[in-house]
């Protein structure tokens, strides 16, 4: 007897199969004809995928669109200096209202583990009691990291060290920096070491807001990496955004990269919101603003695609819909064979479960039993859809449902019913 069963579903390897979840935990993974359940989802094919996971946003933002007004200029300075407008207005109750509606959209979306970074340049640190608070509310559904983030410069705000330690010592989760963001670049190294020694310490991982910049002199993941190894913190930091790689020369990359592969660092590149901030300073030839995914990828570097904003000062759209960052950053990144596509799948899902050190994550026994059933047969398929999620299901409990997104169609001759859905050769 399990308490639930989900019938008939598609891994993303194509296996099929039954999935018996028993105590929040998944019991069983092999035909389960004849067994009972306290309920039973048919899948009938569909695709079952372990949640989607978002490796870096900012839920201390999220849904502030509009106050107390919108960025004219789409720039990424622009935005900083319209959330420093914000953080003098916005009150504890309202980044807690913000942040958990933004909660109940990833809950439907089968967004069940978010890193969100909030921000330290604020001596009431009243961003991060709020998402303390919010992270204690949606434990039982969603994973949520906090990374203590020191907006305005770690050295340049001039409380932002002193709150940065105020923070982790109130048990916010990840260390992190912006050090292209320091006045200089020797700040900026010195930034990252200090932090870097700081996690250390306290045995916590590191997420850099690293070189968010077309800068191609903004080389501090160079020193990130070198950290890194100098104190033993493979695979517990990671370089979010890592724009100004697209700029950098090509011999200098060819040295980087080996180094952050030695140093086993985790990247984020952020499509969404790259795409649209950077390169607002070129005419044409316009860069794409995203880092070289395909180059990290093929050098066996960790890397996931991260949501970063929505609805807040530096996105004015967003849905907490980790396919569509996942189908953006296909385009950007021109990942269009079939194999770079189901990447980008395992970039929202198992590659940004390893950045954020998830344990028992996964389709596996004795994983947490946390899933999702999509309106598609393949990783593929639910990319090209941005399917519906038929189901989430949070460590064992069904918490979503959405219908199907099949059209009713009233044309003479032509079927009455209309699915997306495609099968090879029909």
């Amino acid at each position: 007897m399990f308490d639930l069963i989900v019938k008939g579903g598609t891994l993303p390897d194509g296996t099929a199969t039954d999935i018996g979840i028993s105590g929040g935990k998944i019991a069983a993974m092999a035909p389960l004809d004849d067994a009972e359940a306290g309920t039973v989802l048919e899948a009938n094919g569909d695709l079952v995928s372990p949640p989607f996971v978002d490796p870096h946003f900012h839920m201390d933002a999220t849904l502030s669109y509009g106050i107390p007004r919108i960025n004219a200029s789409g720039t990424l300075l622009e935005g900083i200096g319209l959330w420093g407008e914000l953080k003098q207005v916005m009150t504890q109750e309202d980044v807690v209202a913000r942040a958990l509606a933004y909660c109940d959209w990833a809950a439907s979306m089968g967004l069940l583990a978010i890193r969100s970074h909030v921000d330290t340049c604020d001596d009431r640190l009243l961003g991060v009691e709020a998402l303390l608070h919010v992270r204690e509310t949606v434990k039982d559904y969603i994973d949520l990291q906090l990374v203590a983030f020191p907006q305005d410069g770690f050295y340049r705000d001039p409380t932002a060290r002193e709150n940065t330690i105020r923070a982790l010592d109130m048990g916010v989760d990840v260390v992190g920096g912006i050090p292209h963001f320091e006045r200089t670049m020797a700040d900026g190294a010195a930034s990252v070491r200090e932090l870097c020694e700081l996690a250390a310490q306290r045995g916590l991982q590191v997420d850099m807001h690293c070189d968010e910049t077309d800068d191609p002199n903004s080389r501090h993941i160079e020193t990130l990496a070198f950290e890194t190894t100098r104190l033993g913190l493979q695979r517990r930091v990671a370089g979010s955004h890592l724009t100004s790689m697209h700029s950098m020369d090509n011999y200098y990359v060819s040295k980087l990269l080996p180094l952050m592969a030695e140093a086993e660092i985790n990247a984020i590149p952020n499509p969404l919101i790259n795409i649209v901030l950077q390169g607002r300073h070129d005419t044409f030839p316009k860069r794409r603003g995203l880092t070289r995914v395909k180059e990290m990828l093929a050098m066996g570097i960790n890397v996931g695609w991260g949501q970063d904003c929505v609805l807040d000062p530096w996105y004015s759209l967003g849905t907490a819909d980790m396919l569509d960052v996942a189908f953006m950053g296909l385009h950007v990144a021109q990942m269009t064979s079939p194999e770079e596509m189901h990447t980008c799948f395992e970039m929202v899902t198992r590659n940004n479960a390893r950045t954020m050190g998830l344990a028992d994550y996964g389709l596996h026994l004795g994983a947490d039993a946390s899933l999702v059933v999509l309106d598609a047969g393949s990783p593929v398929e639910a990319l090209r859809l941005r399917a519906p999620r038929l189901w989430v299901v949070a460590k064992g409990k069904v918490i979503s449902e959405t219908p199907r997104a099949d059209a009713r169609l009233n044309l003479a001759g032509r079927p009455d019913r209309v699915s997306r859905r495609h099968q090879p050769g029909s």
